[in-house]
């Protein structure tokens, strides 16, 4: 019995596959493209579990496509700038660039071994200049056309990392990298003025049908897209007007106060005048701007003393407060609350004792009776106690307050977006420079293109707490490109989700020197035909790119809007945890073994270990399985094997031991299955034998149905269907002795097919078992086996028998059986007899090829 040889074997083909340039992508205008691109890595040192399914389901894609006939790109990448280097020169003394560059180096060698069908030459990573310079470019092109920006406003700032978060970086008010609580500080800032595509990124969802629902939702949620009305309160006692917007003007008659952002120029005014409120200010700048951390947090204001008078009633006068949470950022900084309709504003009334007014009663409640507690009503409902909007429903009476204030000339109805444009100034080193140049004549002067890159320098020093390109003795000095005058370099960076906006486009042709990409190149392979990777981009990555995109295009880089047609987000890698039952330590898998009565106990002594529940893998609960262990272990084939069949692919997976163990044995016996046939194969392309027996047909249309079933899986990413069905064929094909009529011929064309279906799976035991069946060509590059639509339609149907209305029998029919003999077949049957008893049938009633109904 022969043992698959899996190191030799695997090494062998990913040689084969290198030397020949099998996956090497070429622009073909002859041929249909398909571009698949799982999100490039981080260097972070080593692959994950996470890296293994994430490239396992691309590679899957694209060898199938491939073998469709699609002219497949397939290129990879390394997402290089970031503030894990920068640390690691910090703690580990090591430049930024040698501890990415070794990474990489790394982290390439172990996807290697994976056996990925990856265009190699096309390789990049973001942190070489060859690729940022075109970055600094498209902003400089960017800034003409008015979608860059700088100007001061308040900003998340991360104290343990010293820099500023974008909002999305902020989880729960803390740092997305650090977990530090964020603050505020007021600075200036680059901004990319996303806003300007708010509508159209809105809309561009809705041509995104081959994206996860989720997604397209958690996009619409952060764009944010509400209508309403902006209109002025008058102030007492002053010649100005506080403006608000709200999407609530149906409640203008439970108004109880206004209240303004700590950043609002009216707070400022007052503080400067009032030590108290200054003190307040600071207190909810220590916030942090996440829309998270405001709405979590006590609501807390302070008076300011002013008062506005209600817009429908002169003589009704609201109290004026600063409150922590309003956000300077959306509308005009300024609320009126109405606390009976609107939680926030309730439980701020609450704390303060303010009136609590009722203005929108539920249908079926009694007005006279209704009263708002802890919880505000904010359902639709009857407007009372509103004068000229009582009676009139939620929706009317929007309208009709919004008619009346633009009818007075107090407001205009408007639409707002919760999106907010982008902050990508970062006090960092390891980024991408921001290509200006400070100029005390000039002001800020753009670098000009025939003096680009503006390269980082390399003899910097982490030696004094903030950016280092600060510190740096020289770079930063520099002349102004307008008056030559000594001028100052910005030494802010990206924000590195830059990079990331639009490396898939320089995938398209990496190698041109004086431009991003070549126009021909991003015409024929953009959009990215299926895009893989995790839900938590939803927001981030995946909004970026969609505005960077649509600014490439306002710029004529390109002519198109949506970077990725397709998008599939895989679920995440589990594992179980383990912890020490004496210290609570965690515990590796690694650390452990089973004793006699099959418990989990530490290996170096015995002791029990309690088993916690399955999470994400994470390095923090020493709860992971190194790709490398597994691969050099049991191979490539069986970790992508298991990745793919344990369980849907957007759903996580639970990675088991048993699991990778059943894989490893599945790849043997597909091994000895097809090198130790039972009887001697004829030759390949021996034609069909002219009759087949029994045994011989009936394997042939299951090889032929197997065909079919996972071709159709793999088009719909239905992976663990696909194992499964293979997995049945395998079975069917070993129960085949190859004795009887046709037996050996089917056994062939049964063992070509299962090596070519596992080929996108299982490549480097695909390619060797094609080349044992006495193949000189290589799988990779054959094509995709079509199925006999003869032998894929079943030629017989399982018919349910009921009578008078119960199930009594189930019979095996010929398809599309005469009816007149589909009801001889049921009254024929004991069961169906037995239940008749004896009585004649009254009527019968045959669907054809589903049910007969017997009435007796």
């Amino acid at each position: 019995m022969s043992r698959y040889n899996v190191k030799e074997t695997e090494a062998k083909w990913q040689g084969v596959w290198d030397g020949k340039g099998c996956f090497t992508a070429r622009e073909d205008a002859s041929r249909p493209k398909y571009y698949v691109l799982e999100m490039f890595p981080y260097p972070s040192g080593r692959i994950h579990m996470g890296h293994v399914r994430n490239y396992t389901i691309g590679d899957v894609i694209a060898r199938f496509k491939r073998a469709k006939g699609f002219n497949v790109l397939h290129p990879m990448g390394w997402d290089a700038f970031g503030l894990p280097a920068e640390n690691a020169a910090l703690e580990k003394k090591v430049h930024p660039a040698a501890w990415t560059r070794e990474n990489i180096a790394t982290m390439r060698g172990q996807l290697k071994t994976m056996g990925l069908s990856i265009d190699w030459d096309r390789e990049i990573a973001t942190c070489d200049v060859e690729y940022y310079r075109h970055e600094q470019k498209m902003f400089l092109d960017f800034l003409k056309v008015g979608l860059a920006y700088r100007k001061e406003s308040w900003v998340n700032w991360d104290p343990v990392d010293n820099t500023v978060l974008a909002n999305e970086q902020v989880i729960d008010g803390r740092g997305w990298r650090t977990g530090a609580l964020v603050e505020k500080r007021k600075l200036s800032q680059w901004f990319l003025k996303i806003t300007a595509y708010a509508e159209d990124l809105l809309k561009g969802l809705e041509t995104l049908d081959r994206w996860p629902e989720r997604v397209r939702i958690m996009q619409e949620n952060w764009i944010g897209k509400s209508t309403g009305v902006r209109f002025r309160f008058k102030i007492k006692g002053r010649e100005d007007e506080l403006e608000v917007f709200t999407t609530r003007p149906d409640t203008l008659f439970g108004a109880s106060f206004a209240a303004i952002s700590p950043n609002h120029p009216l707070a400022a005014e007052l503080a400067a005048s009032s030590p108290e409120l200054a003190e307040f200010i600071a207190e909810c700048n220590r916030l942090g701007t996440s829309e998270e951390a405001i709405e979590t947090a006590e609501k807390r204001g302070f008076d300011t003393g002013l008062k506005v008078v209600h817009p429908f009633d002169p003589s009704w006068e609201l109290p004026v407060y600063v409150a922590n949470f309003v956000l300077m950022e959306y509308g005009t900084g300024a609320i009126f609350a109405c606390p009976a309709h609107d939680q926030r504003d309730l439980d701020f009334a609450r704390k303060y004792g303010l009136p609590v007014r009722p203005v929108v009663i539920p249908a079926d409640a009694d007005p006279a009776v209704f009263e708002v507690g802890s919880e505000a009503y904010t359902g639709p409902g009857v407007l009372r106690n509103s004068v000229f909007l009582d009676g009139l429903d939620t929706e009317s009476a929007k309208d009709e307050a919004g008619k009346r204030l633009e009818a007075a000339g107090q407001g205009e109805r408007t639409t707002q977006y919760r999106l907010r444009d982008w902050g990508v100034s970062r006090q960092r080193y390891w980024g991408c420079p921001i290509p200006v140049v400070h100029c005390e004549s000039c002001g800020i002067v753009p670098v000009p293109d025939d003096q680009l890159p503006v390269v980082l320098p390399e003899d910097v020093t982490f030696d004094k707490p903030g950016n280092p390109l600060d510190h740096h003795p020289t770079w930063k000095h520099t002349s102004c490109p307008t008056c030559g005058k000594p001028a100052l370099r910005e030494t802010d960076t990206f924000d590195t989700f830059i990079e990331s906006s639009w490396y898939f486009a320089r995938f398209c042709s990496p190698k041109t020197g004086d431009a991003a990409f070549t126009r021909e190149a991003v015409d024929y392979w953009l959009g990215v035909d299926q895009y893989i990777g995790g839900i938590e981009h939803a927001v981030l990555h995946l909004l970026y790119s969609r505005f960077w995109t649509r600014a490439l295009k306002t710029c004529g880089y390109l002519n198109l809007d949506e970077p990725f047609t397709g998008l599939f987000t895989q679920g995440m890698v589990n594992h179980e945890t383990y912890k020490d039952a004496d210290t609570g330590a965690w515990l590796a898998p690694t650390d452990l073994t089973k004793n006699d009565k099959g418990e989990w106990v530490r290996a170096d002594s015995g002791v029990p270990v309690n088993v916690g529940r399955v999470e994400k893998m994470s390095k923090s609960k020493k709860n992971v399985v190194d790709p490398a262990h597994i691969i050099g272990t049991y191979g490539a084939d069986a970790a992508r094997l298991f990745m793919l069949s344990d369980s849907p692919p957007e759903r996580d997976l639970e990675w088991t031991e048993a699991g990778i163990d059943g894989a490893w044995r599945y790849i043997n016996r597909l091994w000895r299955m097809v090198t130790e046939a039972p009887v001697e194969l004829p030759a390949a392309g021996t034609p069909k034998p002219e009759s087949l027996g029994s045994k011989a047909e009936a394997a042939r249309r299951l090889v032929h149905k197997t065909i079919a079933g996972v071709s159709d899986d793999l088009d719909k990413f239905r992976f663990n269907k696909a194992v499964a069905r293979v997995r049945e064929l395998s079975n069917a094909l070993g129960e085949l002795d190859g004795k009887g009529e046709g037996e050996a011929w089917v056994l062939r064309e049964g063992f070509e097919s299962l090596v070519r279906l596992v080929g996108p799976m299982m490549p480097h035991l695909g390619e060797e078992l094609w080349a044992q069946l006495g193949h000189g060509t290589l799988l990779a590059d054959q094509p995709w086996p079509e199925a006999d639509p003869a032998l894929v339609v079943e030629d017989s149907v399982k018919v349910a028998v009921q009578v008078n209305g119960k199930l009594r029998a189930t019979l095996e029919l010929p398809r599309d059986m005469d009816k007149d003999a589909a009801e001889q077949a049921a009254l024929a049957d004991s069961n169906v007899q037995r239940a008749m008893d004896g009585k004649p049938a009254r009527k019968v009633i045959v669907v054809p090829n589903r049910v007969i109904n017997v009435v007796v």
